[in-house]
């Protein structure tokens, strides 16, 4: 039977499997008792975590390693050592990174694939729009980032989330602390401001990497990639999750324009 308007607005937890199957949340934020004793992939666009194994596994050993480490991204590293493991990702093997690698050295990998995408983790088209949000405030800057961030394709919006998850997670270790013994435990110094300094021209690039004039990003533009990414890290668990006003505001659009889609989407199983 045909389902109302009225009752796409109740839906549980405002967390439809239509929003999953537009990949409007990601999986792991949405309730998981959908997905207790299912084994078979949502899709319309097929969800699955589309991150890269060796932005994963950097930030996961930097995560258990690094987070106390002292200037961790600004201390120099082995560039051997660092090709060896790029190799060997490039190589499809499957590279273990453990306590007796270097937190440097894989800092430093995660920079170098980073910057040295084919299309930069934030796509090229989007450079300017994202960089015009600088000069905005408050809620407005906020919304504004959020909807670039729907623009993203699936696997540069997952890449992007995990790696300001990660570094949310650095900025958090910035200042030293106190352990339950009373005994200091010191910070890295990487505050957001730091990190978004040095990842920056990484995630937000105007030209390709050995293009002319890729490294003459003008102080204009300079300043707005740290101010973006700066924003993006202090605000990225909001910017990725969709409101439930929005959630209901596609239901109803889709509702108007594909009653079909909506019915198909609503009753996969």
């Amino acid at each position: 039977g045909a389902m109302s308007v009225d009752s796409i607005t109740d839906l549980s937890d405002n967390t439809s499997k239509l929003l999953e199957a537009l990949q409007l949340s990601h999986p792991h934020e949405l309730d998981a008792r959908r997905s207790l004793g299912k084994k078979k992939m949502l899709s319309l666009n097929p969800i699955t975590w589309q991150v890269p194994r060796i932005v994963d596994r950097c930030c996961k050993h930097i995560e258990t390693h690094g987070l106390q480490t002292v200037g961790i991204f600004r201390v120099g590293s082995s560039k051997k050592r660092v090709q060896q493991l790029r190799e060997e990702f490039d190589r499809g093997l499957d590279v273990f990174l453990d306590e007796h690698q270097s937190v440097h050295d894989v800092a430093a990998l995660l920079k170098e694939f980073l910057r040295d995408m084919p299309d930069s983790l934030i796509p090229r088209e989007l450079y300017a729009a994202f960089l015009s949000t600088a000069s905005m405030e408050g809620p407005a800057q906020l919304a504004a980032l959020q909807l670039m961030l729907f623009l993203l394709p699936p696997c540069h919006s997952d890449t992007l989330h995990r790696l300001l998850r990660f570094l949310s997670e650095v900025a958090r270790h910035a200042e030293s602390s106190r352990g339950p013994d009373g005994q200091e435990i010191p910070g890295n110094k990487m505050t957001v401001s730091n990190l978004a300094t040095i990842f920056g021209p990484n995630v937000l690039q105007k030209e390709k990497p050995g293009e002319k004039d890729v490294g003459a990003m003008n102080f204009e533009d300079s300043t707005a990639v740290i101010l973006v990414l700066q924003r993006l890290i202090e605000h990225y668990q909001t910017l990725f999750m969709v409101s439930p006003e929005l959630q209901r505001d596609v239901l109803r659009r889709l509702f108007q324009t594909d009653p079909d889609v909506i019915d198909y989407l609503l009753r996969r199983k």
